[in-house]
């Protein structure tokens, strides 16, 4: 009997020891869990981060001067009876009188320096005759205005304090990942100081400016934080708020922050300068789409198509229309976008390496940079040109086309350097129409080679079939503004 008692309590004593091993290799992975959410995921708290940061961040205050009607107003339907009435009543009150009057707007900001440089919004600050600054210790100074920069909707003040600011640094916003936690501070609403939490939503993000690269959150930002910063975990600023996106004005959560490493070099050269200063190549260009890379004989859509080369450094250094610039300073272009985020980013006077696709050849050029802000779009000197009779319309490609006139040239208010073969209708079931071809617009070129006549364009499209080409590359101009359209040959 005791063998048989020895192996029921072995029988029994395993399914314990499997049931305590097992509950302490949960309670073994659930501490690791803790332990790397802790460290790397949701933290615990925020509270030392936000007292660590709240003193360098600022409440501004604007007044601005404006026209305004003073006295009693009445809103009364013209015609109505009482009309008379509400007029008399006005006039003698002095209802008819322009008054200045004060207006006041609030935002916020933070100082980067001791000796009192704050950056906030452009459009915070914009049009202000008095800029006050609230800190968080509770006491307030006046600010003057260093310089602005529209484009980024970036401003710069200084104020002077008798002891050295509490301030944050910048951080380096291309090293925020999708995901990351963030927090957003400010003066939302006029509330006062106020801290929200979120992560990183999307990054690169373009509204509508031309050097746009916005980080996207989901941490809570409203009227009031614009100008505000929003921190990484670090405490380092990663990104200037500036917009949201809301049909009613209120959070919603997607709110956009310009990336530090866009403010870093406005800031600079605000603080330096006064204003911006940035690199100016002196070229028209548009993205390549796959019809482009098709009809042009490319092997992908990267890089920057050059549909016009103004006179500027480009031009000087040989840039010509139809060249594709695959690289710019040593640095690959995958979009126009890209090209110029890389050209603005770059300082005044440099001389740069441009690597481009020039009809299936790559070919180097170095060019010098201009300036952007001084930079024009001179019209090239005219050159008066024999006139030829002009023959009968013909239709090609789904559009009717005549050779440019004087007269066609006058009516859309072209140069006379300007020659082509001019758009007078455009099929609607076409593939031209699809893309955007209307009736005035000018082609200048196809297959990259220029076209006066019917007789030209007629070749060009004999040399894409020929070459096995199933579309025919188009520089089209409207009002002067040039862009490439390929066309299908399928059906002609």
């Amino acid at each position: 009997m005791k063998p048989q008692a020895i192996a029921r309590r072995r029988d029994t004593a395993t399914p314990l020891r499997l049931f305590w091993l097992s509950t302490l290799s949960m309670i073994l992975i659930l501490s690791t869990s803790l332990m790397a959410a802790a460290q790397g995921g949701a933290p615990q708290s925020f509270a030392d981060l936000a007292q660590r940061i709240s003193p360098s961040v600022v409440n501004i205050t604007t007044t601005t001067t404006v026209a305004g009607r003073t006295g009693p107003q009445g809103i009364v339907p013209e015609g109505s009876p009482f009309e008379d009435f509400f007029r008399e009543f006005q006039d003698r009150n002095g209802g008819g009188e322009e008054r200045p009057r004060r207006s006041s707007a609030l935002g916020s900001g933070f100082v980067i320096s001791e000796d009192g440089y704050v950056v906030t919004n452009n459009h915070v600050i914009e049009g202000a005759d008095e800029i006050e600054i609230e800190f968080f210790e509770g006491f307030t100074l006046p600010a003057t205005l260093v310089g602005t920069d529209p484009n980024t909707d970036i401003a710069l003040l200084k104020v002077e304090a008798e002891t050295p600011l509490k301030f944050v640094n910048f951080g380096d916003s291309d090293a925020a990942r999708v995901g990351d936690w963030v927090v957003a501070m400010g003066n939302p609403l006029g509330q006062g100081f106020s801290v929200s939490a979120g992560i990183v939503s999307a990054r690169n993000r373009a509204l509508s400016g031309t050097y746009d690269d916005y980080i996207q959150t989901d941490a809570a930002i409203n009227r009031g934080n614009s100008g505000g910063p929003l921190f990484n975990m670090n405490g380092d600023v990663i990104g200037v708020n500036t917009a949201i996106l809301s049909p009613n004005g209120g959070s919603i959560g997607i709110g956009f922050s310009m990336a530090s490493n866009v403010v870093k070099r406005v800031t600079a050269q605000l603080k330096e300068y006064g204003e911006t200063r940035r690199g100016w190549l002196g070229v028209r260009i548009q993205d390549v789409t796959d019809d482009v890379a098709e009809a042009m004989g490319l092997n992908g859509t990267v890089g920057a198509l050059v549909t016009d080369v103004p006179e500027g450094p480009a031009m000087e250094s040989g840039m010509k229309s139809g060249d594709v610039i695959l690289s710019f300073d040593g640095n690959d272009v995958a979009d126009t976008r890209g090209l110029v985020r890389q050209v603005g980013n770059t300082e005044v006077g440099k001389t740069v390496r441009v690597l481009v696709n020039r009809e299936g050849k790559t070919e180097t050029l170095r060019i010098t940079l201009g300036r952007r802000e001084e930079s024009e779009n001179p019209v090239p000197a005219s050159q008066v040109q024999p006139e030829e009779d002009a023959p009968a319309e013909v239709d090609l490609l789904g559009l009717t086309l005549i050779p440019l006139s004087a007269e066609m040239r006058d009516q859309l208010q072209l140069p006379e350097t300007i020659k082509g073969l001019a758009v007078t209708a455009v099929d609607e079931t076409s593939e031209a129409f699809e893309k955007g071809l209307r009736s005035g617009d000018v082609i200048t070129e196809a297959g990259q080679s220029a076209v006066q006549t019917v007789a030209e364009l007629q070749d060009r499209i004999t040399e894409a079939e020929e070459a096995g080409r199933k579309s025919l590359l188009l520089l089209v101009r409207r009002g002067g503004d040039p862009r490439f359209v390929a066309l299908s040959l399928q059906s002609e």
